[in-house]
Parts: C-alpha cells; structure tokens; sequence
C-alpha cells in the first residue's frame, strides 16, 4: 500500500500551526448547535444597526486608518445610543 501512496522512504503530514484552535470551535459547535443561532441573534443586530446608520453603503474613505477610525466612531455612537437605552438618560 505504501508504494502506492508516496515515492518516499517516510510519510509527512502537515498540519497547520493553529488546527486545534479550529477542532476546539467545531467540538462546541458539536456540543451546541444552536451557537450559530444565537450568535446571529445577538452580534450581528449590531453589524446590522451599524450599516443602516451608514446608509447600507460602503465606506467612502480610503486607507485602512481612515476606514478604522471610520469605524471606530460607528461603534462608539452604537455603544453610547446603547448605554443611554439600557441605564436610561444622565439626570
């Protein structure tokens, strides 16, 4: 069987460095199917939230830095607008 499979005296199996950084998310995903689901439900309303502030379009800017900064503002007001709703107005 051995001639079979490879020319060489041994056989290599490569391995990515971070394989079992995957093999431990799919035994959760296995353990809960649900996880999907819920992570829908909950992470991407933000997302969601946060394209339709911005006109479900794309960023106008160039550069990755001005795209972050971009960003960061979108998630900051999303967190403050959330704050505000949860602890209610500053008297």
């Amino acid at each position: 069987m051995k001639a079979m499979c490879t020319p060489s005296k041994q056989r290599r199996i490569t391995r990515w460095e971070h394989e079992a950084v995957i093999e431990a998310m799919q035994r959760r995903l296995d353990e809960m199917p649900n996880a999907m689901r819920v992570r829908r439900s909950i992470v991407e309303h933000v997302f969601g939230t946060i394209k339709d502030w911005m006109g479900r379009d794309h960023f106008r800017t160039r550069r990755l830095a001005k795209v972050a900064t971009k960003m960061s503002l979108h998630v900051l007001a999303y967190n403050l607008k959330r704050a505000v709703a949860v602890l209610g107005p500053p008297c």
